[in-house]
C-alpha cells in the first residue's frame, strides 16, 4: 500500500494498493480462499483482508518481502510441519514474495480452519 493511500474498507481496495506483480499474488490467495470457503464474507479486519465463516477464518496482508497468512494459532500448529521451512509464530506464517507460493498449503489451512469453525458452531449449538 502507498503512503498516502487512505485505509481500504475492501479487499478488492486493499489489493489495488500493491505494485501488479503483488495484486497477482493477493488476488490468487484471495481466489484461492474463496474456492474452499465460498459462503465466508469478505471484510478488512485489523486493516487486512479477513475472510470470516463462524467466525474469523483466515486473514492475510502483503508486505515488503513477504505475505503474511494468519490461519490462527490452531492452524499454524496443525500444519506445523509443512510450515517449518517458513517464517512462522503462534497465528501466522511468511511465504517470501520472491518465492513461489504455496497455494495449495493456503487451501489446505483454510479448509481446516472452516472444518474447525464449523464444529465450533456445531458445539454451541448443542449446549
Amino acid at each position: 500500500m502507498t503512503e498516502n493511500q487512505t485505509k481500504p474498507l475492501t479487499i478488492a481496495e486493499y489489493i489495488a494498493g500493491f505494485p501488479e506483480d503483488v495484486q497477482v499474488i493477493l488476488e490468487n490467495i484471495r481466489q484461492t480462499i474463496r474456492a474452499v470457503a465460498p459462503e465466508a464474507r469478505e471484510t478488512i479486519s485489523y486493516g487486512i483482508p479477513t475472510f470470516v465463516h463462524y467466525g474469523n477464518l483466515v486473514h492475510f496482508a502483503a508486505f515488503k518481502r513477504h505475505i503474511g497468512f494468519y490461519p490462527g494459532s490452531s492452524g499454524i500448529a496443525h500444519f506445523k510441519d509443512e510450515i517449518a521451512a517458513y517464517k512462522n509464530a503462534k497465528g501466522s506464517v511468511q511465504f517470501p514474495i520472491d518465492q513461489p507460493i504455496p497455494y495449495d498449503l493456503i487451501r489446505r489451512m483454510t479448509a481446516f480452519r472452516v472444518q474447525e469453525n464449523l464444529a465450533k458452531s456445531n458445539m454451541k449449538k448443542r449446549k
